[in-house]
């Protein structure tokens, strides 16, 4: 969320890095101004009101110390008081509606994000490896997992519809192997504390990161609760520190976590629906930063180049685009995309956004930290990235390491987690 104050001061600004992000200021500001005048107007009024009363209390309290008649004074008094209470609740309900507004803008594009519209606006950084070379025609995953026998999407589709698959055998293990190697990777080399968080948050948490109001149709909320089914890891240990203080000495604080995501995948009907590339319900390894202002834009450098490593072990060709302004999502302020090659598709795809936030959700969850030797605390900034989404992972294993006959080639680096070196045709 925008701080108030911000907003006020700089429409003019604000205006324009709206336009830059394809929204109609008029449309996206709404009332803010004339509510914002509003308020404000109110809460001078209540201030004259209150030092009426108050002078109003001390003639009161003058005339009965002198044993004058102050049944008038009183009846002002109340009078007053009730002018007072009536305000107050004109008041709140006017910061509801400014509250509504300020929590459907977005975040304002750092100055280093590319000014565009679309994807194809976007701006290549750097590429890692070289495609892999076949003297065949590679196949999609899809057609891969089916006749190797670890990929069944027909036998989902009975069990819960479409967008869901079931691994068997060695895609499973291959499964459990990636979030093992990741999480593995980012404690011990990249300095990540992991976390086990609940798969199920409340309507706050999800405010917090930014997916509600917004978002609420790409979300799985479960009936009759207030509870939802995390879309990502990023939400819970974001949350984590909500309404808490951090002290200097513990920035900046990363955390990793593995967990299954769910999303409904509203407006994606006929993208993607063949194979696991958009899903119900997937797997990710989610990493999460708490840095101090001054330090969070080195820290997305460091947290795009772990999520690059898991890329780099496991030999996968890839390229880091940084987002246009009309391609970034709601709550970042700045976001590079690692987009693997799929040599079976011929294009590359998102693996991971790794984005910095500023204060955009420590304003919503209300996280800040206090800087050594000073006595007043402020909003920290937060930062996430996929390290990596192990379904893209695994599918992208397959069509980079697919061979002649029909086998796939284990990557050397997950060897010692499957116990095999090669994926093999079976039926089960």
């Amino acid at each position: 969320m925008l701080d108030l104050a911000f907003v006020r001061n700089n429409l003019p600004l604000l205006e324009e890095k709206l336009r830059q992000r394809g929204l109609d200021p008029k449309q996206a500001l709404g009332d803010f101004p004339s509510v914002d005048e509003q308020r404000r107007k109110l809460i001078t009024e209540m201030e004259q009101l209150k030092a009426q009363r108050n002078r109003a209390s001390e003639e009161v309290a003058k005339a009965k110390k002198s044993g004058d008649d102050a049944a008038a004074l009183i009846e002002q008094t109340r009078r007053l008081r009730e002018k007072i209470e009536q305000g107050e609740g004109g008041i709140g309900k006017i910061e509801e509606q400014l509250k509504s507004i300020l929590a459907s803008l977005p975040n304002l594009a750092h100055e280093s994000v590319p000014v565009g519209k679309t994807t194809e606006e976007n701006a290549e950084v750097r590429r890692w490896g070289a495609p892999p070379k076949f003297d065949f025609a590679p196949k999609p995953h899809w057609e891969l997992g089916e006749q190797l026998g670890v990929l069944d999407l027909a036998r989902a589709a009975k069990l819960s519809g479409s967008r869901f698959a079931v691994y068997w055998d060695l895609g499973a293990r291959m499964e459990r192997a990636l979030a093992n190697f990741m999480l593995d990777l980012h404690t011990r080399e990249h300095g990540y504390t992991e976390v086990l968080p609940p798969f199920l948050v409340n309507s706050e948490s999800m405010y917090g990161t930014g997916q509600l109001p917004k978002f609420a149709g790409d979300l799985f909320q479960c009936k009759d609760t207030d509870l939802w089914l995390v879309p990502t890891a990023e939400v819970p240990l974001t949350n984590l520190y909500r309404e808490e203080v951090l002290e200097e000495s513990r920035l900046p604080l990363s955390l990793c976590a593995y967990t299954p995501c769910f999303r409904s995948e509203a407006g994606s009907y006929g993208k993607d629906v063949r194979g696991i590339i958009r899903q119900h319900q997937f797997q990710k390894v989610e990493l999460v930063k708490f840095a101090r202002p001054q330090d969070s834009y080195a820290e997305l450098e460091k947290l795009t180049h772990h999520a690059e490593t898991v890329l780099q072990k496991l030999g996968l060709h890839y390229r880091v685009v940084a987002l246009c302004t009309g391609d970034l999502g709601f709550a970042a302020a700045k976001t590079y995309d690692l987009e693997v090659w799929l040599p079976g598709q011929q294009l590359f795809r998102e693996i991971s956004s790794c984005s910095n936030f500023e204060a955009f959700q420590a304003r919503r969850t209300n996280i800040r930290w206090k800087p050594a030797g000073k006595g007043k605390s402020e909003f920290l900034h937060t930062l996430n990235g996929s390290g990596l989404a192990i379904g893209r992972t695994w599918l992208a294993i397959l069509e980079n390491y697919q061979q002649k006959d029909g086998s796939v080639v284990i990557p050397e680096a997950l060897r010692s987690y499957m116990n095999a070196e090669r994926i093999t045709a079976k039926r089960f």
